[in-house]
């Protein structure tokens, strides 16, 4: 008789943990972040006053031409705390996913197109964190590119006590981002001397091989090689600058999402 009982009684416990589980994780989802979204293209929202007006004009000025160009808004939130909206005891993860999917930063499709590519860079303060939260048309394959913006553009700026200028460096350089070119220069590796020194060699083959055959040489050859990639790179990136039909006219916000990965950094 208890045999019989036994996959009865475990079906009934596995149900109410089941529903227990998905009760707290609906009551997680369901929190109020008490903030509201800048103007649809205002950009910042400067709580906690770590901004300069000098730097926040530049930011908005980098966001608006971004948002023309590639419909991508990157949207800058200073708070003072988590804890002070809503979020204590939270992860800064967990806070800024809350943060975007509640504003919808971004849109979730563009002449029926996927897109989703919304940005938003939050900074608490007091909890000394900082969060890049990328939309869920990014996928997973910019978490190394905003890792690397954080290491290397926002946390060592903050370090020094540098707000603004980190701020505005990670907005920057998650404009390079979303345009798909090179992200600003990191401090000076070992391996670049080899690279001079492969520049000079260079030098001194094109001087001698000018010597000794004049135009019919190898290295009138070689370089004309070298240009012709370099014009053809630099023609590349200059179409893809171009937002093409007279740029996004739209705001910062339609019903985006999160869940494009991103990269958390603190000081």
């Amino acid at each position: 008789m208890n045999n019989q009982r036994h996959p009865k009684s475990l079906a009934i416990v596995l149900c109410s943990l089941g529903l227990l589980l998905g009760s707290l994780a609906s009551s997680a989802w369901a929190i109020h972040i008490d903030l509201q979204p800048p103007g649809q293209r205002e950009f910042v929202r400067d709580m906690a006053h770590m901004i300069t007006p000098e730097d926040k004009k530049k930011i908005q000025e980098i966001c608006d031409k971004l948002l023309t160009d590639k419909a991508t808004p990157i949207i800058v939130i200073t708070i003072e705390s988590m804890a002070k909206y809503g979020g204590e005891g939270m992860r800064i993860e967990t806070f800024a996913t809350l943060l975007f999917d509640q504003w919808g930063i971004g849109h979730q499709t563009i002449n029926g197109k996927e897109w989703n590519t919304g940005i938003m860079l939050l900074v608490s303060r007091d909890d000394r964190k900082a969060r890049i939260e990328l939309g869920g048309g990014w996928g997973r394959r910019e978490d190394e590119l905003c890792r690397q913006i954080m290491d290397e553009q926002i946390v060592p700026r903050f370090k020094q006590g540098d707000f603004s200028a980190g701020i505005l460096a990670g907005v920057e350089s998650l404009d390079k981002m979303a345009r798909k070119l090179e992200l600003p220069a990191a401090p000076v590796p070992w391996w670049s001397y080899a690279i001079w020194i492969g520049f000079f060699g260079l030098a001194i083959f094109t001087a001698v091989s000018l010597y000794r055959r004049g135009s019919s040489g190898w290295a009138w050859l070689f370089w004309g090689v070298v240009f012709a990639v370099i014009g053809t790179i630099l023609y590349q990136m200059a179409s893809n600058r171009g937002g093409g039909g007279g740029g996004f006219s739209g705001g910062s916000f339609g019903g985006g999402s999160s869940g494009g990965g991103g990269a958390t950094g603190s000081w």
